[in-house]
């Protein structure tokens, strides 16, 4: 994906006015949110737009977690696979973009023995694996929610053997982790076709709103069901990726979420035709 400039159309942002349950929140332990994040372009890392501002506001109202578990679509593998490094690396996983973005720096510490009890609470195999890092479907984000990059993140990665159903089955193994203190990030896109990206385009292309659409209905509804089984969108599925990289960070998340949950939807956009920024917050 290469580099450039496009307006952004964005519906204005409900962060400040979602839904506080105090009573909800009262009435059992509190647990670490759970957040998807469309990630779009690596430029909203040093660029100020509408999508990089939100995160930034995100960041400042989410309480400090004692670890981030991040499951980036850039990190796609034979196989789930988990680091348990104790120091990160940084991972410049694109092409073609500014120096300025190469010269980025997330310095975050590893979370070596909670990446190891992530591992304990999966139900597949699970393979330590600590020749990746940290890429830039986590570090593009993470600059912009914890900038002080002093939270350790672990990265699990996106298993392209798996199915959907057991996409989602991975987030149900690790929701325990939000009892202690660990924010599970996925960082994706729900619609992600750069084979028909058109840079001059600032909204999407109607199949890309229709199975974006078709998705926050069914988020909403805790339908996840109907997620999971993305393909009863219609034509539009066909459209929307052409692998589940992008598309299962999302499922992951979704099965790490409770029913006491309320989702908050934020960048609620498409771009450039066929990229979608919607993103949801579970608290």
């Amino acid at each position: 994906m290469e580099s450039n400039k496009t307006t952004f159309t964005i519906n204005p942002s409900t962060l400040n006015n979602r839904p506080r349950n105090t009573d909800r929140m009262d009435k059992r332990m509190k647990r670490t949110p759970v957040l998807f994040i469309g990630h779009g372009s690596p430029m909203n890392a040093v660029e100020n737009n509408p999508f990089s501002n939100q995160w930034v506001t995100l960041g400042k109202e989410l309480e400090r977690p004692n670890a981030i578990l991040s499951i980036s679509a850039h990190w796609f593998t034979s196989g789930t696979r988990i680091a348990d490094a104790q120091t990160n690396r940084m991972i410049y996983d694109m092409y073609g973009f500014p120096d300025e973005l190469y010269r980025v720096n997330y310095p975050a510490p590893g979370a070596p023995e909670v990446a190891r009890r992530a591992k304990g609470l999966i139900s597949r195999k699970v393979e330590i694996d600590n020749t990746w890092g940290l890429d830039h479907g986590t570090w593009s984000v993470l600059r912009r929610l914890f900038p002080q990059a002093d939270i350790p993140v672990f990265q699990l990665s996106v298993d392209s053997d798996a199915t959907p159903r057991e996409h989602f089955q991975i987030g149900q193994d690790l929701a325990a982790l939000r009892d202690e203190g660990v924010l599970i990030l996925g960082s994706g896109n729900v619609v992600h076709n750069l084979g028909r990206v058109n840079w001059g385009m600032e909204g999407g292309y109607d199949w890309a709103q229709d199975f974006d659409g078709y998705i926050k209905r069914n988020v909403l509804n805790r339908d996840f069901d109907a997620v999971v089984d993305y393909q009863k969108a219609g034509p539009s599925a066909r459209q929307a990726f052409p692998i589940m990289d992008h598309f299962a960070p999302l499922l992951y998340v979704l099965g790490a979420t409770d029913s006491a949950d309320k989702a908050t939807v934020f960048n609620d956009a498409c771009m450039m035709g066929s990229l979608s920024m919607t993103s949801y917050l579970f608290e």
